[in-house]
C-alpha cells in the first residue's frame, strides 16, 4: 500500500495575492503539486461534464473510432498511448477525447471533433462551456504564479504565452476491468506533463500516485486522494524548463483499481509562438540556465510524437 501524500490547498479567490503567490511557490518547488478551490468552475457544470464524458465513452468502438484523433483532438482507444516511452508495456489502460482550442484562431478552433448532435446534444456546448471556465481559471492562476516567482503579475501575457494560449481538454475512462495480462498494465503510465500547468478534476475513484523524487531508484510513490469540488494541479515540463528546475514538474501515474474511473485533464500551454527560456529570475551565475531556448509548439509537438510513436 502506497502512503497518501497531503498537498498544499490553494485558494483561487483568496484577496491576499501576494500570501497566496508565496504558497503557490511553496507547493511548486515541494511538490509540484497542490488543490485549487473557489476556481470559479460550479460543481453543475463539472458533473455535466462527466455524465457527458461517460455517455460518449459508452458508444460501440466502431462509433468512437468515427471521431479518431486528427490534429491532436478526438479520440483514441485503448493502449494507442504509451506515457512512459521507455516502458515495454503494449500501451496505457485508457481511452480518452481530446477538445482543443473553442476561442480565437478559427483556423484552430474548427480543427475540433463533435459527436452527433442528434445522439448528444447538449455535448458540444457542455465542452465549450467547460473549456472557457478552465481557460478562466488557469490565466487566473498563470498571473498567481508569475507573482510567485518574483516577475509582474502580467509577465507571461507579456512575452506572448498567453496571447491565444493553447487549452487542451482530455477527457479520460480508465475501464474497471483489465483482463489477464502478463506484464504490469497501467491506466496512465509513469510521466510529466509537457506544458505550462494541468489542471485536473476526477470522479473521485481513486488511482493517482505522485512520485515527488524522479531522481531516486527505487521510485516511492504516493496516492493522491480526492478532494470533492477541487481541482489537482501540477506543474509541466516547460514550467519546469521555464523556472530552471526550481519548479518541480512531478512525475504521476495511474493505477487501476478494479473501478472504472473518469476524470478530465485540462492543458494550459502557451501560444505556440512562444519562445520559453530560463526566467531571469531563476538564474545567475552560479545558477546557470540548464537548458536551451524552445518554441513552444515545436516542442509539444516532439513530445507528442514519442508518447504516439509517431
Amino acid at each position: 500500500m502506497a502512503e497518501t501524500v497531503e498537498l498544499p490547498i490553494i485558494d483561487l479567490s483568496s484577496p491576499d495575492r501576494i500570501s497566496t503567490a508565496k504558497s503557490i511557490r511553496q507547493a511548486c518547488v515541494d511538490y509540484g503539486f497542490f488543490y485549487l478551490v473557489n476556481h470559479g468552475v460550479e460543481g453543475q457544470l463539472l458533473s455535466k461534464v462527466l455524465e457527458e464524458s461517460k455517455k460518449f465513452f459508452s458508444l460501440p468502438l466502431k462509433e468512437k473510432m468515427k471521431l479518431s484523433r486528427k490534429h491532436h483532438r478526438g479520440y483514441t482507444p485503448l493502449y494507442a498511448e504509451n506515457l512512459d516511452p521507455l516502458s515495454r508495456s503494449k500501451g496505457d489502460s485508457k481511452e480518452t477525447f481530446y477538445v482543443g482550442p473553442v476561442e480565437g484562431d478559427m483556423a484552430q478552433t474548427n480543427l475540433n471533433q463533435w459527436p452527433s448532435q442528434e445522439i448528444f446534444p447538449s455535448w458540444r456546448l457542455t465542452m465549450e462551456s467547460y473549456h472557457k471556465k478552465l481557460m478562466s481559471a488557469g490565466k487566473k492562476l498563470i498571473y498567481l504564479i508569475a507573482m510567485a516567482l518574483n516577475l509582474d503579475e502580467d509577465y507571461f501575457e507579456k512575452v506572448g504565452a498567453l496571447d491565444t494560449p493553447s487549452g487542451f481538454l482530455r477527457l479520460l475512462h480508465y475501464p474497471g476491468e483489465l483482463g489477464c495480462f502478463n506484464e504490469q498494465i497501467y491506466g496512465a503510465s509513469e510521466h510529466s506533463d509537457y506544458g505550462m500547468i494541468t489542471l485536473l478534476a476526477s470522479d473521485g475513484v481513486p488511482g493517482l500516485q505522485v512520485c515527488r523524487d524522479k531522481f531516486n531508484q527505487p521510485r516511492l510513490w504516493e496516492d493522491v486522494l480526492h478532494i470533492n469540488g477541487a481541482f489537482i494541479v501540477n506543474v509541466g515540463d516547460m514550467m519546469e524548463r521555464w523556472t530552471n528546475c526550481l519548479f518541480r514538474s512531478t512525475l504521476h501515474r495511474v493505477m487501476p483499481v478494479g473501478q472504472e474511473r473518469y476524470s478530465l485533464a485540462f492543458f494550459l500551454d502557451p501560444n505556440p509562438d512562444c519562445v520559453v527560456e530560463c526566467l531571469e529570475s531563476c538564474c545567475s551565475p552560479s545558477c546557470p540556465a540548464r537548458f536551451p531556448p524552445i518554441r513552444s509548439g515545436a516542442y509539444l509537438e516532439e513530445r507528442f510524437k514519442l508518447t504516439y510513436g509517431e
